[in-house]
């Protein structure tokens, strides 16, 4: 994927080979491939937090404390990103593949 003027590479499962090149354009750019034509505010609250929260502990946050951290539902989730929180959601935060994704 081309954003800006980097290449912005992904591995077979289409998560991000190196997450240090993932920015707000980079976001975006993933979200429309899922889909998202436009990301809400919702979509940027529960990315940044994804992504804040990978930062910290170098791995996704379990889906409860994301729902409850955030104040959205498991249900909202998969509206917003409707292949859902670790294929969806951790793709367009940039993380690599999460532990349990198939």
């Amino acid at each position: 994927m081309q954003v800006d003027d980097r290449n912005i590479e992904f591995d077979s499962d289409g998560f991000m080979i190196e997450p240090a090149l993932w920015d707000d354009a980079v976001a975006s750019a993933i979200a429309s491939e899922e889909g998202i034509d436009e990301m809400s505010e919702e979509h940027w609250r529960i990315v940044k937090f994804i992504r804040e929260y990978w930062l910290e502990n170098g791995l996704a946050p379990p889906v409860r404390m994301m729902c409850q951290e955030v104040g959205v539902g498991l249900r909202q989730i998969y509206k917003l990103f409707t292949a859902g929180p670790a294929r969806g959601a951790c793709r367009v935060a940039g993380l690599p593949k999460p532990d349990g994704c198939v």
